[in-house]
């Protein structure tokens, strides 16, 4: 049950530190989403540090790793606002800004994870 409070509590505070990002970052008419790509990204290089650390020096505590990687993170990107985003985006004919904001957020999402993994292996 603890366990479960902790996920719930971390992706509380995820998901509003998402909405306030995507509310103000976000104007999907008129260009890319960089709210939820900002946010996607950022979560990415969060749990790539957090893990990288919990591998690292096995410092961090298993209930840690559940409010922080699985429920903050969890609650905090989001992959479904990125797909209805690239959704709206192939549905009005805009490719370019389809594929950058895909590709973007693929390629730079996986670098942020290896990034914040090697990022603690060099610290």
């Amino acid at each position: 049950m603890k366990q479960l409070l902790l996920v719930f509590l971390g992706g509380g505070l995820g998901s509003a530190l998402r909405f306030g990002i995507s509310k103000y970052a976000n104007n999907i008419e008129n260009g890319i989403p960089y709210g939820t790509f900002a946010v996607n990204i950022l979560g990415s290089l969060l749990i790539g540090i957090v893990l990288g650390l919990a591998l690292k020096n096995n410092s961090i505590s298993q209930n840690t790793l559940l409010f922080v990687a699985t429920g903050f993170c969890g609650g905090f990107t989001t992959f479904s606002a990125f797909a209805y985003e690239s959704h709206v985006f192939l549905k009005s004919g805009d490719l370019a800004s389809f594929a950058l904001y895909a590709l973007g957020t693929f390629i730079v999402g996986f670098a942020a994870v290896f990034f914040g993994l090697w990022l603690v292996k060099v610290i």
